[in-house]
Protein backbone atom coordinates (compact mmCIF):
# COMPACT_ATOMS: atom_id res chain seq x y z
CA UNK A 1 0.00 0.00 0.00
CA UNK A 2 2.83 2.52 0.99
CA UNK A 3 4.35 1.73 -2.53
CA UNK A 4 0.82 2.49 -4.34
CA UNK A 5 1.09 5.43 -2.28
CA UNK A 6 4.93 6.80 -3.06
CA UNK A 7 4.06 5.82 -7.04
CA UNK A 8 0.93 8.06 -7.03
CA UNK A 9 2.93 10.53 -5.25
CA UNK A 10 5.83 10.69 -7.24
CA UNK A 11 3.48 10.57 -10.58
CA UNK A 12 1.38 13.80 -9.29
CA UNK A 13 5.17 15.45 -8.91
CA UNK A 14 6.15 14.72 -12.41
CA UNK A 15 3.03 15.40 -14.22
CA UNK A 16 3.15 19.28 -11.73
CA UNK A 17 6.57 19.01 -13.23
CA UNK A 18 5.14 18.90 -16.82
CA UNK A 19 2.42 21.01 -16.89
CA UNK A 20 4.82 23.86 -15.46
CA UNK A 21 7.39 23.70 -17.87
CA UNK A 22 4.13 23.43 -20.55
CA UNK A 23 3.21 26.81 -18.92
CA UNK A 24 6.63 28.02 -19.24
CA UNK A 25 6.58 27.38 -23.32
CA UNK A 26 2.95 28.72 -23.55
CA UNK A 27 4.40 32.37 -21.67
CA UNK A 28 7.07 31.74 -24.09
CA UNK A 29 5.45 32.15 -26.96
CA UNK A 30 3.02 35.40 -26.03
CA UNK A 31 0.32 33.51 -23.87
CA UNK A 32 -1.28 35.73 -21.39
CA UNK A 33 -1.19 33.02 -18.02
CA UNK A 34 -1.96 33.75 -14.80
CA UNK A 35 -1.64 31.40 -11.70
CA UNK A 36 -5.53 31.61 -11.44
CA UNK A 37 -5.27 30.05 -14.69
CA UNK A 38 -2.35 27.33 -13.69
CA UNK A 39 -3.89 26.55 -10.53
CA UNK A 40 -7.27 25.40 -12.27
CA UNK A 41 -4.90 23.13 -14.85
CA UNK A 42 -3.37 21.68 -11.88
CA UNK A 43 -7.23 20.87 -10.78
CA UNK A 44 -8.01 19.18 -13.48
CA UNK A 45 -4.31 17.30 -14.49
CA UNK A 46 -4.91 16.04 -10.91
CA UNK A 47 -8.49 14.06 -12.04
CA UNK A 48 -9.02 10.89 -14.09
CA UNK A 49 -8.75 13.20 -17.31
CA UNK A 50 -4.91 13.35 -16.90
CA UNK A 51 -4.28 9.50 -18.30
CA UNK A 52 -4.14 10.80 -21.80
CA UNK A 53 -3.41 13.88 -23.34
CA UNK A 54 -6.50 13.65 -25.76
CA UNK A 55 -8.57 13.75 -22.32
CA UNK A 56 -7.20 17.07 -21.41
CA UNK A 57 -6.55 19.13 -23.89
CA UNK A 58 -10.03 20.34 -24.09
CA UNK A 59 -9.91 22.48 -20.71
CA UNK A 60 -6.34 23.54 -21.03
CA UNK A 61 -7.04 25.07 -24.32
CA UNK A 62 -9.77 26.59 -22.63
CA UNK A 63 -7.95 27.92 -19.59
CA UNK A 64 -5.10 28.95 -21.38
CA UNK A 65 -6.27 30.32 -24.53
CA UNK A 66 -7.73 33.77 -24.67
CA UNK A 67 -7.05 35.63 -27.81
CA UNK A 68 -7.51 34.37 -31.05
CA UNK A 69 -4.08 33.98 -31.52
CA UNK A 70 -3.69 31.58 -28.55
CA UNK A 71 -5.80 29.52 -30.56
CA UNK A 72 -3.55 29.21 -33.42
CA UNK A 73 -1.19 28.31 -31.96
CA UNK A 74 -2.10 26.05 -29.17
CA UNK A 75 -2.28 22.66 -30.49
CA UNK A 76 1.01 22.57 -32.17
CA UNK A 77 2.58 23.61 -29.29
CA UNK A 78 0.60 20.82 -27.31
CA UNK A 79 1.37 18.36 -29.68
CA UNK A 80 4.73 18.85 -29.46
CA UNK A 81 5.43 19.10 -25.50
CA UNK A 82 3.07 16.30 -24.45
CA UNK A 83 3.09 13.54 -27.28
CA UNK A 84 6.27 14.89 -29.15
CA UNK A 85 4.56 15.79 -32.40
CA UNK A 86 6.07 18.59 -34.41
CA UNK A 87 8.74 19.02 -31.84
CA UNK A 88 11.33 20.90 -34.65
CA UNK A 89 8.78 23.42 -35.30
CA UNK A 90 7.54 24.14 -32.07
CA UNK A 91 10.91 24.45 -31.22
CA UNK A 92 11.25 27.10 -33.31
CA UNK A 93 7.94 28.42 -31.97
CA UNK A 94 9.29 28.92 -28.31
CA UNK A 95 12.71 29.76 -28.49
CA UNK A 96 14.93 28.85 -25.40
CA UNK A 97 12.32 28.03 -22.78
CA UNK A 98 14.89 28.89 -19.95
CA UNK A 99 14.98 32.39 -21.34
CA UNK A 100 12.48 36.01 -21.31
CA UNK A 101 10.56 36.53 -23.86
CA UNK A 102 12.17 38.81 -26.52
CA UNK A 103 10.96 42.54 -26.28
CA UNK A 104 7.91 42.27 -28.54
CA UNK A 105 6.77 38.83 -26.50
CA UNK A 106 6.46 40.59 -23.91
CA UNK A 107 4.04 42.61 -24.78
CA UNK A 108 1.73 40.00 -24.09
CA UNK A 109 3.77 38.30 -21.35
CA UNK A 110 3.90 41.82 -19.16
CA UNK A 111 7.25 40.35 -18.17
CA UNK A 112 8.90 43.53 -18.93
CA UNK A 113 9.42 45.80 -15.68
CA UNK A 114 9.80 50.27 -16.52
CA UNK A 115 13.01 50.97 -15.73
CA UNK A 116 15.40 48.03 -16.25
CA UNK A 117 18.68 48.92 -16.71
CA UNK A 118 20.19 45.97 -17.71
CA UNK A 119 19.99 46.86 -21.23
CA UNK A 120 22.46 46.20 -24.62
CA UNK A 121 24.37 49.50 -25.41
CA UNK A 122 25.54 48.74 -28.66
CA UNK A 123 25.03 46.15 -31.28
CA UNK A 124 27.87 45.30 -32.45
CA UNK A 125 28.82 43.50 -35.82
CA UNK A 126 31.73 41.43 -36.12
CA UNK A 127 34.01 41.28 -39.25
CA UNK A 128 32.71 38.05 -40.03
CA UNK A 129 29.48 38.40 -39.49
CA UNK A 130 28.13 37.27 -43.22
CA UNK A 131 29.89 33.94 -43.02
CA UNK A 132 28.90 33.06 -39.57
CA UNK A 133 25.18 33.93 -40.23
CA UNK A 134 25.19 31.28 -43.60
CA UNK A 135 23.56 28.21 -41.45
CA UNK A 136 21.88 30.28 -38.43
CA UNK A 137 18.97 28.80 -36.79
CA UNK A 138 15.64 30.70 -36.45
CA UNK A 139 16.49 30.82 -32.86
CA UNK A 140 19.60 32.98 -33.54
CA UNK A 141 17.46 35.63 -35.49
CA UNK A 142 15.22 35.69 -32.82
CA UNK A 143 18.00 36.39 -30.63
CA UNK A 144 18.90 39.40 -32.89
CA UNK A 145 15.88 40.96 -32.79
CA UNK A 146 15.76 40.65 -29.08
CA UNK A 147 19.25 42.37 -29.29
CA UNK A 148 17.78 44.94 -31.32
CA UNK A 149 14.95 46.01 -28.74
CA UNK A 150 17.30 46.78 -26.18
CA UNK A 151 19.65 48.51 -27.76
CA UNK A 152 19.73 52.46 -26.95
CA UNK A 153 18.50 54.53 -30.03
CA UNK A 154 21.41 56.81 -29.98
CA UNK A 155 23.49 53.33 -30.75
CA UNK A 156 21.80 52.92 -34.10
CA UNK A 157 24.25 53.96 -36.69
CA UNK A 158 23.54 51.14 -39.17
CA UNK A 159 21.12 51.64 -41.63
CA UNK A 160 19.23 48.30 -41.61
CA UNK A 161 19.56 48.24 -37.78
CA UNK A 162 17.72 51.40 -37.91
CA UNK A 163 15.28 50.55 -40.41
CA UNK A 164 14.59 47.15 -38.26
CA UNK A 165 14.23 49.81 -35.18
CA UNK A 166 11.59 51.75 -37.70
CA UNK A 167 9.80 48.76 -38.08
CA UNK A 168 9.72 46.99 -34.60
CA UNK A 169 8.65 50.66 -33.03
CA UNK A 170 5.69 50.50 -35.83
CA UNK A 171 4.31 47.23 -35.53
CA UNK A 172 4.10 47.90 -31.74
CA UNK A 173 2.38 51.12 -31.85
CA UNK A 174 -0.51 48.51 -34.08
CA UNK A 175 -0.29 45.91 -31.58
CA UNK A 176 -0.66 48.06 -28.61
CA UNK A 177 -3.75 49.43 -30.21
CA UNK A 178 -5.22 45.95 -31.05
CA UNK A 179 -4.79 45.15 -27.17
CA UNK A 180 -5.82 48.07 -25.56
CA UNK A 181 -9.40 48.79 -28.07
CA UNK A 182 -10.16 45.50 -27.86
CA UNK A 183 -9.81 43.98 -24.57
CA UNK A 184 -13.68 43.50 -23.15
CA UNK A 185 -15.08 44.06 -19.58
CA UNK A 186 -16.65 40.98 -17.78
CA UNK A 187 -20.18 41.37 -17.40
CA UNK A 188 -23.11 39.35 -15.81
CA UNK A 189 -25.21 39.88 -19.25
CA UNK A 190 -23.67 41.11 -22.90
CA UNK A 191 -23.37 39.15 -25.84
CA UNK A 192 -20.47 37.38 -26.64
CA UNK A 193 -19.43 34.55 -23.15
CA UNK A 194 -16.53 35.18 -21.40
CA UNK A 195 -15.52 31.18 -21.45
CA UNK A 196 -12.37 31.05 -19.35
CA UNK A 197 -13.74 33.16 -16.64
CA UNK A 198 -16.81 31.10 -16.70
CA UNK A 199 -14.61 27.74 -16.77
CA UNK A 200 -13.10 29.50 -13.79
CA UNK A 201 -15.88 30.08 -11.91
CA UNK A 202 -17.64 26.14 -12.70
CA UNK A 203 -14.64 24.88 -10.56
CA UNK A 204 -16.50 26.23 -7.33
CA UNK A 205 -19.42 23.85 -8.78
CA UNK A 206 -17.77 20.91 -9.79
CA UNK A 207 -17.33 22.02 -13.65
CA UNK A 208 -20.78 22.85 -13.99
CA UNK A 209 -21.18 26.48 -15.52
CA UNK A 210 -23.98 27.85 -13.59
CA UNK A 211 -22.63 31.07 -12.96
CA UNK A 212 -22.16 32.65 -16.57
CA UNK A 213 -19.82 35.40 -17.21
CA UNK A 214 -20.40 37.95 -20.67
CA UNK A 215 -18.01 40.44 -21.80
CA UNK A 216 -18.71 43.64 -23.38
CA UNK A 217 -16.28 46.45 -25.32
CA UNK A 218 -15.06 48.94 -22.53
CA UNK A 219 -17.39 52.26 -22.82
CA UNK A 220 -14.99 54.95 -23.69
CA UNK A 221 -11.70 54.35 -25.43
CA UNK A 222 -8.05 55.19 -24.44
CA UNK A 223 -7.54 58.18 -26.23
CA UNK A 224 -3.33 59.05 -26.45
CA UNK A 225 -1.85 62.78 -27.06
CA UNK A 226 1.58 62.29 -27.83
CA UNK A 227 3.84 65.22 -27.68
CA UNK A 228 7.36 64.81 -28.77
CA UNK A 229 10.42 67.18 -28.39
CA UNK A 230 12.33 67.81 -31.59
CA UNK A 231 14.67 70.01 -29.99
CA UNK A 232 18.64 69.40 -31.17
CA UNK A 233 19.39 67.66 -27.79
CA UNK A 234 16.84 64.97 -28.61
CA UNK A 235 17.88 64.26 -32.02
CA UNK A 236 19.60 60.94 -31.86
CA UNK A 237 15.71 59.85 -30.59
CA UNK A 238 13.48 61.71 -32.40
CA UNK A 239 13.39 60.11 -35.80
CA UNK A 240 12.57 56.35 -34.01
CA UNK A 241 9.90 58.28 -32.25
CA UNK A 242 8.41 59.79 -34.94
CA UNK A 243 7.63 56.11 -36.42
CA UNK A 244 6.36 54.86 -32.97
CA UNK A 245 3.96 58.16 -33.68
CA UNK A 246 2.59 57.01 -36.95
CA UNK A 247 1.96 53.97 -35.89
CA UNK A 248 0.16 55.26 -33.27
CA UNK A 249 -1.92 57.57 -35.35
CA UNK A 250 -2.01 54.77 -38.38
CA UNK A 251 -3.54 52.60 -35.23
CA UNK A 252 -5.38 54.33 -32.73
CA UNK A 253 -8.98 55.56 -33.96
CA UNK A 254 -8.33 58.05 -30.90
CA UNK A 255 -5.08 60.12 -30.76
CA UNK A 256 -3.25 63.41 -31.56
CA UNK A 257 0.28 64.10 -32.27
CA UNK A 258 2.22 66.73 -31.58
CA UNK A 259 5.60 67.84 -32.05
CA UNK A 260 7.56 70.97 -30.24
CA UNK A 261 10.76 72.68 -29.75
CA UNK A 262 10.48 76.63 -29.43
CA UNK A 263 6.73 76.32 -30.34
CA UNK A 264 4.06 73.31 -31.03
CA UNK A 265 3.18 71.67 -33.82
CA UNK A 266 0.14 69.87 -34.85
CA UNK A 267 1.68 66.83 -37.10
CA UNK A 268 -1.43 64.57 -36.72
CA UNK A 269 -2.56 64.77 -40.32
CA UNK A 270 0.54 64.16 -41.56
CA UNK A 271 1.20 61.11 -39.65
CA UNK A 272 -2.25 59.65 -40.68
CA UNK A 273 -0.58 59.02 -44.06
CA UNK A 274 -0.43 55.62 -44.41
CA UNK A 275 3.18 55.34 -46.25
CA UNK A 276 5.46 56.03 -44.01
CA UNK A 277 7.92 57.76 -46.08
CA UNK A 278 5.40 60.07 -47.18
CA UNK A 279 4.03 60.97 -43.83
CA UNK A 280 7.97 61.67 -43.09
CA UNK A 281 8.37 64.31 -46.15
CA UNK A 282 5.13 66.37 -45.06
CA UNK A 283 6.68 66.35 -41.86
CA UNK A 284 9.45 67.97 -43.04
CA UNK A 285 7.58 69.96 -44.65
CA UNK A 286 5.77 70.82 -41.59
CA UNK A 287 8.07 70.98 -38.95
CA UNK A 288 9.90 73.84 -40.04
CA UNK A 289 13.17 74.90 -37.33
CA UNK A 290 13.25 71.58 -36.29
CA UNK A 291 16.33 71.00 -33.84
CA UNK A 292 16.73 73.88 -32.45
CA UNK A 293 16.23 75.06 -28.70
CA UNK A 294 13.06 73.95 -26.37
CA UNK A 295 10.48 75.83 -24.47
CA UNK A 296 8.49 72.88 -22.99
CA UNK A 297 6.86 75.73 -21.23
CA UNK A 298 5.46 77.86 -24.00
CA UNK A 299 4.55 75.17 -25.84
CA UNK A 300 2.40 73.42 -23.35
CA UNK A 301 0.79 76.58 -23.03
CA UNK A 302 0.41 76.92 -26.73
CA UNK A 303 -1.53 73.14 -26.35
CA UNK A 304 -3.62 73.99 -23.20
CA UNK A 305 -5.01 76.60 -24.47
CA UNK A 306 -5.73 76.21 -28.24
CA UNK A 307 -6.04 71.64 -28.01
CA UNK A 308 -6.47 70.60 -25.31
CA UNK A 309 -10.22 71.17 -25.31
CA UNK A 310 -10.78 69.20 -28.44
CA UNK A 311 -8.27 66.81 -27.77
CA UNK A 312 -8.57 65.35 -24.07
CA UNK A 313 -11.26 63.44 -22.37
CA UNK A 314 -11.61 62.00 -19.46
CA UNK A 315 -9.59 58.49 -19.80
CA UNK A 316 -6.98 60.82 -22.44
CA UNK A 317 -3.15 59.77 -21.59
CA UNK A 318 -1.28 62.64 -22.84
CA UNK A 319 2.81 60.93 -23.34
CA UNK A 320 4.69 63.74 -23.33
CA UNK A 321 8.76 62.49 -25.05
CA UNK A 322 11.61 64.49 -24.01
CA UNK A 323 14.48 64.78 -22.18
CA UNK A 324 13.19 68.02 -20.14
CA UNK A 325 15.71 70.70 -20.98
CA UNK A 326 13.62 73.66 -21.30
CA UNK A 327 15.21 76.97 -22.08
CA UNK A 328 12.35 78.70 -20.69
CA UNK A 329 11.52 79.67 -16.83
CA UNK A 330 10.79 76.64 -15.35
CA UNK A 331 7.71 78.51 -13.81
CA UNK A 332 6.05 78.08 -16.77
CA UNK A 333 6.08 74.92 -17.12
CA UNK A 334 5.70 73.93 -13.76
CA UNK A 335 2.04 76.08 -13.77
CA UNK A 336 1.10 74.46 -17.41
CA UNK A 337 1.52 71.15 -16.22
CA UNK A 338 -0.68 71.90 -13.53
CA UNK A 339 -3.47 72.93 -15.51
CA UNK A 340 -2.78 70.00 -18.07
CA UNK A 341 -3.05 67.45 -14.97
CA UNK A 342 -5.76 69.07 -14.29
CA UNK A 343 -7.77 67.91 -17.48
CA UNK A 344 -6.34 64.35 -18.36
CA UNK A 345 -6.88 60.96 -16.96
CA UNK A 346 -2.75 60.64 -16.36
CA UNK A 347 0.45 62.14 -17.62
CA UNK A 348 3.77 59.41 -18.81
CA UNK A 349 6.64 61.32 -19.36
CA UNK A 350 9.19 59.61 -21.37
CA UNK A 351 12.77 60.51 -20.97
CA UNK A 352 15.36 58.95 -22.91
CA UNK A 353 18.20 59.74 -20.61
CA UNK A 354 16.53 57.48 -17.80
CA UNK A 355 18.35 54.47 -19.29
CA UNK A 356 21.98 56.31 -19.13
CA UNK A 357 23.73 55.29 -16.44
CA UNK A 358 23.75 57.30 -12.93
CA UNK A 359 21.02 59.43 -15.18
CA UNK A 360 19.00 61.75 -12.12
CA UNK A 361 16.60 64.70 -13.25
CA UNK A 362 18.57 67.47 -12.36
CA UNK A 363 17.13 69.81 -15.16
CA UNK A 364 15.22 72.56 -13.29
CA UNK A 365 12.77 71.74 -16.37
CA UNK A 366 12.48 68.21 -15.66
CA UNK A 367 12.39 69.02 -11.34
CA UNK A 368 9.19 71.21 -12.01
CA UNK A 369 7.53 68.87 -14.54
CA UNK A 370 7.92 65.70 -11.56
CA UNK A 371 5.34 66.40 -9.27
CA UNK A 372 2.79 66.68 -11.64
CA UNK A 373 3.75 63.10 -13.38
CA UNK A 374 2.01 60.15 -12.79
CA UNK A 375 4.88 57.75 -14.81
CA UNK A 376 8.05 58.71 -15.18
CA UNK A 377 9.78 55.97 -17.46
CA UNK A 378 12.86 55.24 -19.87
CA UNK A 379 12.05 55.59 -23.25
CA UNK A 380 15.31 54.60 -25.04
CA UNK A 381 15.13 51.63 -27.01
CA UNK A 382 12.09 49.55 -28.38
CA UNK A 383 11.96 47.34 -24.81
CA UNK A 384 11.42 50.54 -22.82
CA UNK A 385 8.36 50.95 -25.09
CA UNK A 386 7.26 47.64 -25.08
CA UNK A 387 6.80 47.85 -20.94
CA UNK A 388 4.53 51.12 -21.63
CA UNK A 389 1.01 48.29 -22.93
CA UNK A 390 0.50 46.83 -19.42
CA UNK A 391 0.43 50.42 -17.61
CA UNK A 392 -1.82 52.18 -20.35
CA UNK A 393 -3.96 48.61 -20.19
CA UNK A 394 -4.95 49.83 -16.56
CA UNK A 395 -6.40 53.06 -17.75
Amino acid sequence: MNALRKMDSDLGEMMRAKLSGFVAVLRDNGFVIGLAETRDALGVMSGASAARPSQFRPALRALFCSRQSDWQKFDEIFDAWWTGRGMKSATRMSGAPQKAPNGLQAVAAGNRGLGDNQNADHVQRGEGSEESEVGQSKREGASRTELLTKTDFRHLTDPDDLAAAHDLAARLARRMRARLTRRMRARHTGQRLDLRRTIHKSVAHGGTPIDLVHRRRKDKPLRLVVLLDASGSMNLYSAVFLRFMHGVLDAFRQAEAFIFHTRLIHVSPALRERDPERAMQRMSLIAEGVGGGTRIGDSLATFNRWHAKRCIHSRTCVMIVSDGYDTGPSSILAGEMKVLRQRCRRIVWLNPMIGWQDYAPEAAGMKAALSYVDLFAPAHNVESLVALEPYLARI
